[in-house]
């Protein structure tokens, strides 16, 4: 095997980063960090690369990354809407977090109110400005990662975040497509960035087509009954509306039976999607268009992104975009 000229730092006096160890030992960031620390599902030939290549480079951790782990506890804090645990989207986002916590042989701890356990880190998951327990986490003094934008003053220490009006704006156009011309929008009334960001997108897209919006709001986390009377009122109120497009999670499922009491046919001549997909919209009748979120990779980048910026890897105020794509089925 030809070895591997060993990287000059570039500045006088200048140190090895975990980069140039990732760089020479041919590995990922991630790995070599996990190499380093001993965590992770990293082989042990791998492991020795990593160590045998830190070693030649003299590679030191990041001063300030090890002052943010003073007291290190190996456990990972985690928030989500608290009124939400059983929704789909949210569970597998927590799957996702604790397998990318077993990797990295971390635990990880739910947290409900605004006291933080022993943690090393933060995750917050659509993060409202608004909600009082979010803002205590905010100002905990953690290193924080958020799951989609926080729109409250202080900034977190990273974000992933996916691009929103960009996957609406696909599906309004593939509604217009298929023949839509009075596409109604059930907004979920939350200050959340993924919930606002849906609006404003509508709006834009009725502007830019000249069609009058039809939009409507229902609390966020509402039951099905709640769900079914916005729709209910909304063709009683507008019956030329041919195609509805609910944000929520489950909504679109939920209001089937107001739809077909109202005598209209989902997929003949009313259209129906989600902004969410989920196993009610694989397994209604039609199967309804969706968007796939991918909340398990979120959870697991979210954590990875984590793991980066305890360990000095990954700079304050990193962004990464998560891919999300429009799965089309019958009822489009």
């Amino acid at each position: 095997m030809p070895t591997r000229s060993p990287r000059i730092p570039t500045g006088p006096g200048a140190p090895a980063t975990i980069a140039d160890v990732a760089r020479e030992a041919g590995v990922s960031k991630t790995t070599a960090s996990d190499a380093l620390r001993g965590h992770g599902r990293v082989s042990d030939a791998t492991r020795q690369a990593v160590l045998d290549t830190a070693r030649r480079l003299a590679y030191a951790p990041n001063r300030s990354a090890r002052s943010l782990r003073t007291s290190v506890t190996d456990t990972i804090a985690l928030h989500i809407p608290e009124f939400l645990t059983s929704a789909e989207y949210y569970m597998s986002f927590v799957f996702g977090v604790a397998e990318q916590a077993a990797r990295a042989g971390l635990n990880v701890t739910l947290v409900s109110s605004g006291r933080l356990p022993q943690a090393d880190g933060l995750i917050l998951c659509d993060p409202m400005p608004d909600n009082p327990v979010v803002e205590q986490l905010m100002d905990a003094g953690l290193p924080v990662v958020t799951a989609e934008r926080y729109g409250g003053g202080r900034e977190p220490a990273g974000v992933v975040w996916s691009d929103h009006e960009s996957a609406l704006t696909e599906l309004l156009d593939h509604l217009r497509a298929r023949g839509a011309r009075r596409p109604a929008f059930i907004a979920s009334d939350t200050s959340a960035d993924w919930a606002l960001t849906l609006q404003r997108s509508y709006a834009r897209w009725c502007a830019e087509h000249d069609v009058q919006p039809l939009l409507r709001k229902a609390p966020f986390g509402s039951a099905p009954d709640v769900l079914r009377g916005v729709v209910g009122e909304l063709l009683a109120e507008a019956p030329d509306t041919d195609a509805i497009v609910c944000a929520a999670d489950g909504a679109a499922a939920a209001v089937l039976p107001e739809i077909r009491s109202a005598g209209r046919v989902v997929g003949e001549d009313l259209l129906l999607a989600s902004c969410v997909d989920s196993m009610a919209m694989r397994t209604a009748e039609p199967p309804i268009t969706a968007i796939d979120l991918r909340p398990r990779h979120m959870g697991r980048e979210c954590l990875r992104l984590l793991c980066e910026t305890l360990a000095g890897e990954a700079p304050p105020g990193t962004a990464r975009t998560l891919p999300i794509e429009m799965i089309v089925r019958a009822s489009t």
